[in-house]
């Protein structure tokens, strides 16, 4: 039996996959289930079969933006929710103990991309977030948020789940008129001008992204705010002052492990002392792991998904207390849909500005994310930090009220 053939035996058992070889001959594997769904696949060279199952961590990518695993029937998300689906990271049986030595070659590839020293970091945002606004625009609401939306209904769009996550946040942070925000990884600008417009507070937004920095100061001066919506091409460890409240977005994953500590250190040091702080991170649910070669490669360098467990460690050496912690398991998912269709609809236009591989790969890390957070371990974590345990309310219903409030103005 070929390689190929164990490997795909052992990852499709529900639902079936078909896979026709270079030469013309057919296979399947799995058993049929509509809920799992039928895919069909084609290697076109003799070594891409061989590439794959030799290489089980990138091999299907690559071979996959190279042309050499082409879906000929359903898509690549079809093909990658098949596979994550007969794994769910929830699935039942006996807990085994892990390979230590396969656990520690894994912990090894991913320990040094996780060093974000300060030169390393700007490079690292630059290979990703400095893609181009145009691109991005192709696929993001009308706000241009990167990062998990809040579905308060599941049936709502985009736009109006990246309002309702914009309002959940702002809710939780209980601010006042005047108060000063940082927001440490503002990305276009769309959360800090939200948080002036509906909160009448002022804004200092800090990014290592030159492209973004760009278009959150043209909203602000085009919105007419600039004076209380600034932006910054500063890295979060270099900026000085006092800040009533601080928020950060999407942007804990590009910290890495070596620096939570130090990120912790320098937010309670920047926050008031009846201060409060949120961040909203994809997290692992389970204990910590290690960065897929796929990611490190080709989308995040220098990425790291947090366990909410190393988390909670490295901010309780800075004294801040985790006054609230809620764990969004599927709006990542249901957000991420949205992109990938939105992808699919601007194929012309994202080959027209980069090439067929470059929309290929693109293609495979939104399907992978979608099944990740679908049937693998990841979700997303908001929580809020005090210095102080009385700086907030000392129950959770401030919250609904305030979101209520924010819903009206929209």
């Amino acid at each position: 039996m070929a390689l190929i053939d164990v490997f795909l035996s052992r990852l499709v058992k529900r639902g079936t996959l078909t896979l026709t070889d270079h030469q013309g001959q057919s296979r399947s594997f799995g058993t049929s289930d509509p809920d799992y769904g039928d895919v069909a696949i084609r290697f076109t060279d003799a070594g891409a079969a061989g590439y794959v199952a030799s290489h089980p961590r990138l091999g299907a990518a690559e071979a996959f933006m190279d042309g050499r695993l082409v879906v000929e029937k359903g898509d690549i998300l079809d093909l990658i929710t098949l596979v994550r689906r007969n794994q769910p990271w929830e699935r039942g049986g006996q807990l085994k103990i892990r390979n230590p030595l396969r656990r520690g070659f894994n912990d090894l590839a991913g320990r040094l991309s996780r060093l974000n020293w300060q030169s390393r970091s700007k490079r690292n945002v630059a290979h990703h977030y400095d893609l181009g606004n145009d691109f991005y625009r192709l696929f993001l609401d009308a706000d241009m948020q990167y990062s998990c939306a809040y579905f308060s209904d599941p049936a709502n769009g985009l736009d109006q789940a990246q309002t309702d996550k914009k309002a959940h946040i702002a809710a939780k942070l209980a601010l006042k008129p005047g108060q000063r925000v940082l927001d440490i990884g503002c990305g276009w600008g769309g959360m800090a001008l939200y948080l002036h417009r509906t909160c009448g507070v002022d804004v200092l937004g800090v990014t290592l992204s030159e492209e973004q920095l760009k278009i959150a100061r043209e909203r602000a001066a085009a919105a007419g705010v600039a004076d209380h919506v600034k932006f910054e091409l500063i890295d979060y460890r270099n900026v000085e002052g006092q800040f009533d409240r601080i928020v950060s977005v999407g942007m804990f994953e590009h910290v890495g492990p070596p620096h939570f500590r130090e990120f912790f250190r320098k937010c309670r040091n920047l926050l008031a002392e009846d201060g409060a702080m949120l961040i909203h991170t994809i997290g692992r649910f389970g204990g910590p792991g290690t960065t897929d070669a796929f990611t490190r490669k080709y989308i995040f360098p220098g990425g790291y998904i947090p366990a909410l467990s190393e988390t909670l460690a490295a901010s309780e050496k800075s004294r801040l207390i985790a006054a609230d912690v809620e764990t969004l398991r599927l709006h990542y998912a249901m957000t991420i849909r949205h992109w990938y269709r939105r992808t699919v609809e601007n194929r012309d236009a994202i080959v027209a500005m980069y090439d067929e591989r470059f929309y290929r790969m693109w293609l495979f890390y939104l399907a992978g994310a979608i099944s990740t957070f679908e049937y693998g371990g990841m979700g997303n974590y908001q929580i809020l930090y005090t210095r102080r345990r009385d700086a907030l309310p000392i129950t959770r219903n401030w919250i609904a009220a305030e979101e209520k409030r924010l819903a009206a103005l929209d």
